[in-house]
């Protein structure tokens, strides 16, 4: 019996944040990373850049790219968007508010 592929990190801590924390917790996760792709997308379109491009300035793949701009995938690393921003010409800024 072949063994279970592993999950990929994101996609575990995902399932975790699920399990521990509910539905709250991923919805608002979800609405993060809609507005995170949203301005990607935003930045993207005013530079004319498209996504072969960003993946080209970024060092990775097409897919990584098309991952990291849908709305409703939050598996997504801090690195990738990162690397995202600069190759955009930009800047993250993470805040936690109370």
């Amino acid at each position: 019996m072949a063994r279970k592929k592993p999950a990929r990190r994101a996609e575990r801590d995902t399932d975790e944040m699920v399990k521990n924390d509910g539905p709250a917790e991923e919805a608002t996760a979800l609405a993060i990373k809609r507005e995170l792709a949203s301005e990607l997308h935003r930045a993207m379109k005013k530079q004319k850049m498209s996504q072969s491009e960003l993946a080209r300035r970024m060092r990775t793949s097409r897919a990584v790219v098309h991952r990291l701009l849908k709305r409703d995938d939050p598996s997504v690393t801090l690195s990738t968007i990162s690397r995202a921003a600069v190759a955009l010409g930009r800047n993250v800024k993470v805040r936690i508010k109370n």
